[in-house]
């Protein structure tokens, strides 16, 4: 593999990684944060956005790995 291929591998898997981060600091802190607000008519809003956020981060995962493999296949890097 030469190196501009390497390089752009790189620059990919370093953008899906920055994009999975800030989707995980979203939802961890930004909603977590306004729970209270959250709990208008229903008391357990914060509860319902805690779960929910646990919910969303084993999706993220799953997500991540898919676009992941991807990446690598695009360039001939997958597991074998």
């Amino acid at each position: 593999m030469n190196t501009s291929k390497k390089e752009q591998h790189w620059e990919r898997t370093k953008s899906l990684t920055f994009k999975t981060l800030i989707a995980w600091a979203v939802v961890a802190f930004v909603v977590n944060f306004f729970g209270d607000s959250l709990n208008g008519s229903f008391p357990g809003a914060y509860f319902m956005a805690g779960m929910g956020s646990q919910i969303f981060f084993a999706i993220l995962v799953f997500w991540f790995a898919s676009r992941q493999n991807s990446i690598d296949e695009e360039f001939d890097l997958q597991e074998k």
